[in-house]
């Protein structure tokens, strides 16, 4: 079954960084668009950052653009999510999603376009 596995979330104060990862068990990613998303109690699945099979398109919510970085390492079968200078509003659940084609869709980062996700990596910022 192809399901992500996400990890690296934790506790940082306002201001600081983590970096998150995405990979999967038994198949390889290189060939699919990846997608994070977040989600916090009651709200929708949101697209933080997404890319296609090369990591040439990198799309990015208005609300992490400049602070939140989307990498892949095809080597290690690995997608990042470098995130700096985090805010209390970056708080929340954080997915990683396989996209259906090696492009993200023409409707872009949202939630319809991506699947297998994994239990998500918590993330919590305190001001």
């Amino acid at each position: 079954q192809l399901q992500t596995v996400e990890s690296g979330g934790g506790l940082v104060q306002s201001g600081g960084s983590l970096r998150l990862s995405c990979t999967t068990s038994g198949y390889f990613l290189d060939a699919y668009a990846i997608g994070w998303f977040r989600q916090t109690p009651g709200k929708e699945r949101e697209g933080v950052a997404c890319t296609d099979h090369l990591g040439d398109v990198r799309l990015y919510a208005d609300s992490v653009k400049g602070r939140f970085t989307i990498s892949r390492d095809h080597s290690r079968n690995l997608i990042y999510l470098q995130m700096n200078n985090l805010k209390s509003e970056d708080t929340a659940i954080y997915y990683c999603g396989i996209g259906l084609s090696y492009n993200v869709g023409p409707a872009g980062c949202v939630r319809d376009g991506f699947r297998g996700w994994g239990q998500g990596t918590q993330v919590a910022v305190s001001s």
